[in-house]
């Protein structure tokens, strides 16, 4: 009931996640990512345990390709799961169950990895890959090129309700976080509109955190 990417940009060193899904909230539970680490999305009858695991890996030495070995050894249940994995070197990785749901499959490259169950087509992951191997520019518009290429491969099955999309940098914390927990219209594209609005302040939410004196103005009513 879920497709996903999880990438890398080779230019900058960002990490994101973008996921969507027929469930409600799906990037409450199975988008992670951390800055220098990697991006992990962990999905189908999710356990989000395993997302910071995957990560906790990485942070340790571990590739994208060996942390998940070392999760299919020892987590109970990946017969269930699937995850989705990228690393700080640009490597990829995809566990995906046996007992996952409907169709599934997943594909990846360099700095990529892209995943789905209950999926309309098998070749959606595939053509996700595709679509972020031939964009260009800011990492949160190629991970919805990516989406949007799915939409347009067929998807998921069934309708999806629930979108988003996490992005780490330079700070430990994310420095984008958008959702769309819920919506009877397309979640992508109230996604990419949400992304529109926050990309250009995205910096200066950042320089705040930092030091504010050297932040721009906010732009709201009574900000001086």
């Amino acid at each position: 009931m879920t497709f996903s990417i999880v990438a890398r940009c080779a230019k900058t060193g960002m990490f994101g996640v973008a996921v969507a899904s027929s469930s409600p909230a799906v990037a409450a539970r199975c988008a992670y990512a951390r800055a220098g680490v990697g991006a992990v999305a962990s999905q189908n009858v999710t356990d989000p345990r395993l997302g910071n695991r995957t990560l906790d890996l990485m942070a340790l030495g571990a590739g994208a390709e060996q942390a998940i070995e070392i999760l299919r050894a020892s987590t109970r249940h990946m017969d269930f799961r699937q995850v989705l994995a990228v690393d700080a070197a640009g490597g990829s990785a995809v566990h995906s169950g046996p007992r996952a749901l409907g169709t599934f499959a997943e594909a990846r490259g360099p700095d990529v990895a892209c995943g789905g169950n209950l999926l309309a087509d098998a070749g959606v992951p595939h053509r996700m890959v595709e679509a972020f191997a031939a964009s260009s520019g800011h990492l949160g518009d190629r991970l919805l090129a990516a989406m949007r290429a799915a939409v347009e491969a067929g998807g998921e099955e069934g309708p999806v309700h629930s979108a988003g999309l996490k992005l780490v940098d330079e700070v430990e914390w994310p420095v984008a976080d958008l959702r769309v927990d819920w919506t009877h219209t397309c979640p992508i594209e109230d996604l990419a509109a949400l992304w529109a609005l926050y990309r250009p302040q995205l910096d200066a939410y950042v320089t705040r955190a930092l030091d504010p004196a050297a932040a721009p103005s906010y732009g709201v009513p009574g900000d001086e």
